[in-house]
């Protein structure tokens, strides 16, 4: 029931990152790419908090076969498909964060990291040592979304009078 419930406010998150980096004059694929991989964890998220509900169910779970698919769907959704989703989410607000200076350099480069590792967790589904990239991306990626959408311009003034600080330091 959490689970479910935490996929809402992260849909949220994906949309208004987007909103912000299109307020903040982002006008590339990026922001796309980002809102793109946030819905689809959210969503992916959601599937895995519902064949985990029917793993609850009794009725359901006497069919030994039908419970091993069912944890099976709930750990690929949950696992690979969030993390990956959400990997697309980091890169789409790390990439354009890096080229235009709306976070610090090394915040951004950071995010590229946890994206590229997230990314690269779907090659846990076939070489299952590698399912350690999961937690990475899970728990650094949110990591990074909150720092990130503490530190991110609400809006082109910030970035400009940010820009103005930094060339008379």
């Amino acid at each position: 029931m959490l689970q479910f419930g935490s996929a809402v406010p992260f849909g949220i998150l994906a949309a208004t990152a987007f909103a912000r980096l299109q307020r903040l004059g982002v006008r590339v694929p990026g922001p796309s790419i980002g809102f793109t991989g946030g819905l689809t964890a959210a969503i992916l998220l959601m599937v895995s908090a519902l064949a985990t509900y029917l793993l609850s169910r009794p009725e359901l779970t006497t069919d030994a076969t039908l419970a091993l698919a069912l944890s099976f769907l709930a750990f690929a959704t949950g696992g690979v498909g969030y993390v990956t989703g959400m990997g697309l989410l980091l890169a789409g607000i790390a990439v354009p964060s890096l080229i235009l200076g709306l976070l610090p350099r090394w915040l951004a480069w950071a995010g590229l990291v946890i994206a590229a590792l997230s990314e690269l967790s779907f090659l846990s589904l076939a070489i299952e040592p590698l399912q350690f990239l999961l937690p990475i991306g899970r728990f650094g990626g949110l990591a990074w979304l909150i720092v990130a959408g503490f530190l991110l311009p609400v809006d082109r003034r910030e970035v400009r009078d940010r820009d103005r600080e930094g060339a008379r330091a």
